[in-house]
């Protein structure tokens, strides 16, 4: 969220130098509210603190936002909201976070909470008691604390929750591990797909594979049949580019993903 004060060491982030400007403050204590882990500090207390929280969800582009107030449950990984007429989606679960709760209620609330697998799922039953949204979430997924969720999706066949929103399962980093393809365009990836900043290309992550990593080649190669322009992990880089160039990239992440 402020690339230039954080760094990463090894596995580990550390502040890489302190604030330039206002804006790198405001994006430095955005990420001090979605550290999962809390990690972030101040050595006084930030006065604007209430301005910086109207500030999650942060627009990513058009109607696509970040949520921030990443979870620990989660792994830290990055949840999104999709605002739309027909009801907005949740990607994947932040923290339950008031204030973020009450802005993501300003923007008209939750129709689906999408979990793109089992690891991501945080504080799920939380939104769904407030906000009655509808939770979806493969069933090769379920566990004990999944096995209320409203819509089990089922097999390996793309499942079209609405002209706009195209379910893809994706079976690798677990076996029911799905993306989601908003308006051919936005394409939710949980695990499965994300730039690497070190090798400056989309990978699969060969290191935190828990299912298949055969598996998950075959699924990359499905999903480079589709087009879109836009990859928005909850591990990982976001990356954007053209159709043209995003095809290309996804056949070097292919090559990538064989050769290891």
């Amino acid at each position: 969220m402020a690339p230039e004060v954080f760094t990463e060491i090894g596995e580990q982030s550390a502040v890489y130098r302190q604030p330039a400007n206002a804006a790198e403050e405001v994006r430095s204590l955005a990420a001090l509210l979605s550290c999962p882990t809390s990690s972030i500090g101040t050595v006084d207390k930030p006065k604007n603190i209430q301005n910086i929280q109207q500030l999650l969800p942060a627009l990513v582009t058009e109607n696509i936002y970040h949520c921030g107030y990443h979870s620990e449950k989660s792994y830290g990984a990055a949840s999104y909201l999709i605002v739309r007429p027909e009801g907005n989606i949740l990607v994947d679960s932040p923290r339950f976070a008031p204030p973020l709760v009450k802005n993501i209620e300003a923007m008209g609330g939750i129709r689906y909470l999408y979990l793109t697998h089992r690891d991501d799922v945080a504080d799920h039953q939380q939104y769904r008691d407030r906000f009655g949204c509808d939770r979806i979430l493969h069933a090769d997924e379920i566990n004990a604390g999944t096995r209320n969720v409203e819509i089990q999706l089922s097999g390996s066949e793309p499942y079209q929750l609405a002209k706009d929103l195209l379910i893809l399962p994706v079976p690798g980093h677990t076996k029911g591990h799905t993306v989601l393809l908003y308006n051919n365009k936005f394409l939710f990836t949980g695990d499965h797909l994300a730039r690497s900043e070190t090798l400056q290309h989309l990978i699969g992550f060969r290191t935190a594979c828990w299912y298949s990593w055969k598996e998950q080649i075959k699924s990359m190669r499905k999903l480079a049949d589709y087009s879109f322009e836009w990859v928005l992990p909850g591990h990982g880089r976001r990356y954007h580019a053209d159709r043209e160039t995003m095809g290309k990239m996804m056949q070097k992440c292919i090559a990538w993903m064989e050769a290891n």
